[in-house]
């Protein structure tokens, strides 16, 4: 299972567009692809830890635990890094267990 956790905070368009951007990039996957992403949102206005981290860089998205962008959001980019993650992970795990 690959992880996509989207760090936000409430009223903030960026992260709106980044939220937008991350569901339309999965819904153009594959079934087989898609079923595989696990999507988390985590606000900075919800956990200290989170806010001391990244309150001046949200939107942040993390695939499995890695930074992959912050600010702005590229589906393009988005799109490859989610296919490359999602492939290693298959190839890490053919059963496809949770």
């Amino acid at each position: 299972m690959t992880t996509l956790t989207l760090i936000s905070k409430p009223d903030c368009h960026l992260c709106d567009v980044a939220s937008e951007i991350i569901d339309t990039v999965v819904a153009e996957l594959p079934d087989a692809a898609a079923e595989r992403i696990e999507i988390v949102e985590a606000s900075i206005a919800d956990d200290p830890a989170l806010h001391a981290l990244w309150w001046e860089k949200i939107p942040v998205v993390l695939i499995d635990g890695e930074l992959h962008a912050h600010w702005r959001l590229q589906a393009d980019r988005l799109r490859t890094a989610l296919e490359e993650a999602v492939r290693s992970d298959a190839l890490n795990d053919p059963e496809g267990s949770r």
